[in-house]
């Protein structure tokens, strides 16, 4: 297996940056409700009664350890979904997600995680963050390596899901993805199942991003390597787990703050749990 990823490897560029909006990424959608700020280090994102809006990368990645600071929608902003998530297109995409579901003032964030491949998600889960997301920035990243998708919270652990092909799971690892964020309306969900609505009356909501970074692999046929991160052998991302003290503050998280978990739905799954749930 090593070696074969180690020839995907040699098929990417390398990707090390500290990101710059105008660079990096394009507003998709929301007629101007979207904008790229402080030359290039900003951008941000606002929801009207009328309609969200959203950015996607301009490249595409296969493998690597992407972060964004991001300072989501202050006060009620129940009915509101913040997505931050990788993915590819077509109906047997691979997609790994951060939702940030909104709240009523006072009550905190539900952050919604969930992992996608070949068109297969129903592995969500969530958690309530430790801290006001809303008062300042904060770091989400994404570290995939061909072993490992791990999700962190400022550079806290919270879920790791694993290859395990060998036990017949399928696992992200051949198509690239690009990043993709929105700020968009789901009343009819996102807020304790959709009991609680949007309040329009506070509109227009805003989230806010800055300090993106990706370490990462993009492909290129051109390209001679991926990167001196990437290289079996090394101890950069490409060969990055977590040790026992990330396994331990992982636990944590869990055991402290996670208050859905799709491998304890015994009545979602009365034909039995997902496979990958009973193995360790």
């Amino acid at each position: 297996m090593a070696i074969r990823f180690f020839l995907i490897a040699c098929s990417m560029a390398a990707i090390a940056t500290a990101g710059n909006f105008y660079q990096d990424f394009d507003i998709t959608w929301g007629d101007g409700r979207a904008k790229i700020l402080e030359s290039g280090q900003l951008l941000t994102l606002t929801l009207d009664k009328t309609s969200g809006s959203g950015f996607q990368s301009r490249n595409e990645y296969l493998f690597g350890k992407i972060d964004m600071q991001i300072k989501l929608v202050p006060g009620n902003s129940a009915g509101t979904v913040t997505a931050y998530y990788l993915s590819s297109q077509g109906p047997t995409h691979d997609e790994i997600d951060f939702e940030f579901l909104g709240n009523l003032s006072g009550d905190p964030y539900t952050l919604h995680t969930n992992v996608f491949t070949q068109g297969k998600g129903n592995r969500e889960m969530q958690f309530k963050l430790w801290f006001d997301p809303t008062k300042d920035f904060h770091t989400y990243s994404i570290l995939w390596n061909p072993r490992h998708v791990i999700f962190m919270v400022d550079g806290t652990p919270i879920r790791d899901f694993k290859n395990l092909e060998s036990r017949g799971i399928a696992f992200p690892k051949n198509q690239p993805m690009r990043i993709y964020s929105s700020l968009w309306n789901a009343d009819d969900w996102a807020t304790r199942g959709g009991l609680v609505k949007t309040d329009w009356s506070r509109a227009p909501f805003t989230a806010s991003y800055r300090d993106f970074r990706a370490d990462a692999c993009v492909p290129s046929s051109a390209a001679a390597r991926c990167s001196s991160n990437a290289a079996p052998g090394n101890s950069g991302w490409w060969n990055q787990e977590l040790d026992l003290t990330g396994q331990e503050r992982m636990k944590w998280v869990q055991r402290n703050y996670m208050v859905y978990n799709y491998c304890s739905d015994l009545k979602r799954f009365p034909q039995g749990l997902p496979p990958e749930c009973s193995i360790a």
